[in-house]
C-alpha cells in the first residue's frame, strides 16, 4: 500500500496571479497547505490556510490587476468559474450590477494518489458509493482518484461528468489525474442531469462519477443510473445523512420520506404517534461516506437501514476509518467506548467525593481502600458492554429452514436455527403447524418457551416474525443489565460509604478527638454506617432531612 502522493502544480496558478501576490507567496514557507487565493478590488490580496488567514503585500489591488489575471484564463462559464488549462485550480469570480469581475477566489487544485485507500474494498464491491462532506474537506480530490483508479487499476469503463471542469481541469484534454476515464463536460450547470443520462445512453460505462449532486433532476437521473445497473460514484451537500433527510431536494438520493398513518395496534407496540416518518423506497446509493477530515472517514455500509434508524430516533453506528501517512487504513474501535468511559467515571464520583471530604482535613493516607472493588464493577460493565451481539435462539416448526437463515444472513441479525428445543428462546410456527407435534407443544410448554404463530412461511412474514422478536429479545436484555448495573451501583456507594466511615474514625474521631460528620447518604447506608460506628464502641446521630441525611460519630 503506498503512501500520499500530492500533485498541485502550484507554480502555474501563482503564474497568473498579480506580481505583488508571487512574491508574497514565493517567500512563503507553507505553500503546500494552501487552500486558496482571495483577490478583491481595493483590499489587499489574502492567502488562505487550514487554519489561518494571511494578507499578501501592502498594495491595495486595481481594476488592473483583477483584469491582467482574467486576461490568462480560460472563459468564465455560467456558473462564473474558470481554470488554467491542463491544471486543476478553479477560478470563481464575484462580479457587480454591470456584471464585472470586481473579485476573484483562486483555490488550489491537488490530485492526490493514495487517498482512495480507505474506501478501495468499497468501491472494488460494485455498489453506489455517496460521498458527503463540509467544504472544503476534500471531496472533489477523493472523486478524481477514484477515477482513475477505478480505469486504470480496476480495468473499468469509467465516464467522469465534469459540470465545472473541476475534476479533470480546464480545456479539452482531461488532466491526468484522472487516468484512463474519460471525461464529459457540461455546457451548463442546469444541463447535467441530461449528460448523465446521455453517458449511459451513449456509452456504455460501467462506473460514472459526478461532482455535486444539487438538484432534483439530478436525483431523478441519479436513480435511473443506479437502476440501470451503472455504478454510480457521486457527492452531494451535507455534511451527514441526517442532512439529507432534512433536505427535500436530495432526500430522494437516499430513499426518499413519507409519512405513514399507523394502526393503533402498531401504534402501540411501537410506542410511538400513529403518524411517523418512513423511508419511502429503495436508496440510490447503497453505501455512504461521511468525510469528517482528510484522514478520518465514517462509513456507512447499509444506507437503508442507517436512514430507517435516524427516522426512529436512533442512532447510527458507522464504521470509522482512518488513513495514516504512510497509506495504512486502521479501523477504529467501536463509538460505544466513551460511554464506558464515562460509565466507568460515574461509578467511581461516590468514592472520590468521599476521599476529596477527608483529604480538605489533611488525611491522604488512602493505601488501605479497596480500589479493586471499582475496578471489578467497571470491568464488568466494560464486559457488558463489549458483548453487543445478544443471540436469539429460534427452532422452527413446519417453517422452510432454508429462508430462516436467508432472512438472518441478509439482515446480519444476531440469531441462529437451532434444532434443540431446550436451547431455544422461541418457537416459529405456522397455523396448524404444531397440530402434527403435540408432543413439542407440551415440552416447550413444560418449559415455558413462547410459541409464535405466523400467518404463512413466506420470506417477509418470516422477516417481520424475527424483528419482532429481536426487539423483544433486546428490551429483555437491557432491562436485565439495567438491574444489575443498579446493583453494582449500590454496592459501590456502600463501600464508598464504609471507607469514608472507617477512615473518619481512625485518622480524626480516634486519635485526635474530634467529632465528624460524613457525606449524606440514603438510609439504607446510613445504617450501614452506623453499625460500623458501633462495632468501635462510640456514639454517633442521624442529622438533616431528606437527601441530606447524614451520620455524625462523636469521639470517646
Amino acid at each position: 500500500m503506498q503512501a500520499k502522493q500530492i500533485t498541485d502544480d502550484l507554480n502555474k496558478l501563482l503564474e497568473v496571479l498579480p506580481p505583488i501576490v508571487q512574491k508574497a507567496l514565493a517567500e512563503s514557507n507553507s505553500k503546500d497547505d494552501l487552500i486558496e487565493v482571495v483577490l478583491d478590488l481595493g483590499r489587499l490580496p489574502e492567502a488562505r490556510y487550514p487554519s489561518q488567514s494571511i494578507t499578501l503585500g501592502n498594495k491595495y489591488l486595481s481594476i488592473n490587476d483583477l483584469q491582467a489575471t482574467i486576461n490568462q484564463l480560460g472563459k468564465f462559464g455560467s456558473d462564473n468559474r474558470a481554470g488554467i488549462e491542463r491544471t486543476l485550480h478553479r477560478i470563481s469570480a464575484i462580479r457587480n450590477r454591470k456584471n464585472d469581475v470586481i473579485g476573484l477566489t483562486c483555490r488550489v487544485g491537488r490530485a492526490v494518489f493514495g487517498t482512495v485507500a480507505i474506501v478501495r474494498d468499497l468501491i472494488e464491491s460494485g455498489q453506489s458509493l455517496l460521498l458527503m462532506g463540509r467544504p472544503g474537506v476534500g471531496k472533489t480530490t477523493v472523486l478524481r482518484e477514484i477515477a482513475r483508479v477505478m480505469a486504470d487499476d480496476l480495468q473499468r469503463r469509467v465516464i467522469v461528468i465534469d459540470t465545472s471542469n473541476e475534476i479533470a481541469g480546464d480545456g479539452d484534454i482531461p488532466h491526468p489525474a484522472i487516468g484512463r476515464a474519460r471525461r464529459m463536460q457540461v455546457t451548463q450547470p442546469e444541463y447535467q442531469h441530461q449528460v448523465m443520462i446521455e453517458a449511459v445512453e451513449n456509452h456504455m460505462p460501467e462506473v460514472i462519477v459526478v461532482d455535486e449532486i444539487g438538484t432534483e433532476l439530478d436525483t431523478q437521473a441519479a436513480r435511473t443510473i443506479a437502476e440501470r445497473g451503472v455504478q454510480l460514484i457521486a457527492t452531494a451537500h451535507g455534511n451527514a445523512l441526517s442532512n439529507l433527510i432534512k433536505n427535500p431536494t436530495l432526500c430522494d438520493l437516499i430513499g426518499g420520506i413519507q409519512s405513514v398513518t399507523l394502526g393503533d395496534d402498531e401504534a402501540r407496540r411501537r410506542r410511538t404517534q400513529k403518524t411517523v416518518l418512513e423511508r419511502a423506497a429503495e436508496p440510490t446509493f447503497t453505501i455512504a461516506v461521511e468525510i469528517n477530515s482528510r484522514s478520518c472517514w465514517s462509513i456507512h455500509k447499509d444506507v437503508a437501514n442507517t436512514v430507517d434508524l435516524l427516522l426512529r430516533g436512533e442512532p447510527p453506528h458507522p464504521q470509522e476509518r482512518t488513513l495514516g501517512n504512510n497509506g495504512k487504513v486502521r479501523l477504529l474501535g467501536n463509538t460505544k467506548i466513551s460511554s464506558i468511559v464515562k460509565e466507568s467515571r460515574s461509578n467511581k464520583a461516590n468514592l472520590s467525593e468521599s476521599i476529596n471530604n477527608l483529604s480538605s482535613l489533611g488525611i491522604t493516607d488512602f493505601d488501605s481502600i479497596p480500589k479493586e472493588n471499582l475496578s471489578c464493577i467497571t470491568n464488568q460493565q466494560a464486559v457488558k458492554e463489549k458483548d453487543k451481539s445478544i443471540s436469539l435462539q429460534i427452532l422452527c416448526c413446519e417453517i422452510s429452514h432454508q429462508i430462516v437463515e436467508e432472512a438472518i444472513r441478509h439482515h446480519a441479525w444476531p440469531a441462529r436455527r437451532t434444532e434443540k428445543l431446550e436451547e431455544a428462546d422461541v418457537v416459529i410456527t405456522i397455523r396448524n403447524g404444531l397440530s402434527h407435534n403435540p408432543a413439542l407443544r407440551k415440552e416447550a410448554r413444560k418449559l415455558q418457551i413462547p410459541i409464535l404463530v405466523i400467518k404463512s412461511d413466506t420470506l417477509h412474514q418470516i422477516e417481520r416474525a424475527i424483528k419482532r422478536l429481536l426487539n423483544r429479545h433486546q428490551i429483555e436484555a437491557n432491562s436485565k443489565n439495567v438491574s444489575s448495573k443498579n446493583i453494582c451501583a449500590d454496592r459501590d456507594n456502600e463501600i464508598a460509604a464504609l471507607e469514608e466511615c472507617r477512615l473518619a474514625l481512625e485518622k480524626i474521631v480516634v486519635p485526635l478527638g474530634r467529632p465528624m460528620e460524613l457525606l449524606p447518604r440514603n438510609m439504607k447506608v446510613l445504617q450501614v454506617q452506623v453499625d460500623l460506628v458501633h462495632r468501635y464502641r462510640l456514639r454517633c446521630d442521624i442529622f438533616g432531612d431528606g437527601d441530606q441525611q447524614r451520620l455524625r460519630v462523636y469521639p470517646p
